[in-house]
């Protein structure tokens, strides 16, 4: 990343709101927090659910924004057009691949089965020494509690090293978020 150009905060969370409303508000405090940092939002492009109010919040607070989608996804999620940047890519492998090769740092907020795929892959590609950018679950409201035992439990019956849990940090809110970021990206 060249000196004058801003960090770049990849962000996987929900093509829906999901039920807890502490969700949706840690999703624009999210946006609104990267844009007060001065960052650039990488996002799925989407403007549904948590996606939406993520890059909404983004962009209202000054913030630039690259958007990554799929052909078929651009009428399921409603394909954002007014962002800085969009890539329509023809599918979602290539969908996670530009949205990682565009970014400092990777944050999963609450979402389903898409930000798990996306947490995964990016978590098999540190574990594989691919990349060594780090990795934030928001833990909002304990939501990832049952992913950490997860792969705790994995751990335990020695599918993984423990060194797997160092690849990734778990914050409960976005004040902890942007503590850690700064001191990520520093």
């Amino acid at each position: 990343m060249p000196p004058h150009a801003p960090a770049s905060i990849c962000v996987f969370c929900g093509a829906r709101p999901g039920l807890n409303p502490a969700h949706t508000t840690a999703a624009r405090a999210t946006g609104a927090m990267i844009a007060e940092n001065g960052w650039r939002l990488v996002y799925g492009a989407g403007d549904v659910g948590l996606m939406g109010e993520v890059a909404r919040a983004a962009q209202g607070a000054g913030a630039a924004t690259f958007g990554v989608i799929p052909t078929h996804l651009m009428r399921a999620e409603v394909g954002k057009r007014d962002l800085t940047t969009l890539v329509i890519t023809e599918d979602m492998h290539e969908r996670k691949k530009v949205m990682f090769m565009n970014s400092d740092a990777i944050v999963v907020l609450p979402g389903g089965a898409g930000s798990l795929d996306e947490f995964f892959e990016v978590l098999t590609w540190a574990q594989i020494g691919l990349h060594k950018k780090p990795i934030f679950l928001v833990s909002i409201e304990g939501y990832w509690q049952p992913l950490t035992a997860l792969l705790d439990h994995i751990v335990a019956q020695g599918f993984a090293d423990a060194s797997v849990r160092g690849l990734f940090k778990v914050v409960a809110d976005v004040s902890a978020l942007e503590a850690s970021l700064r001191a990520a990206l520093s």
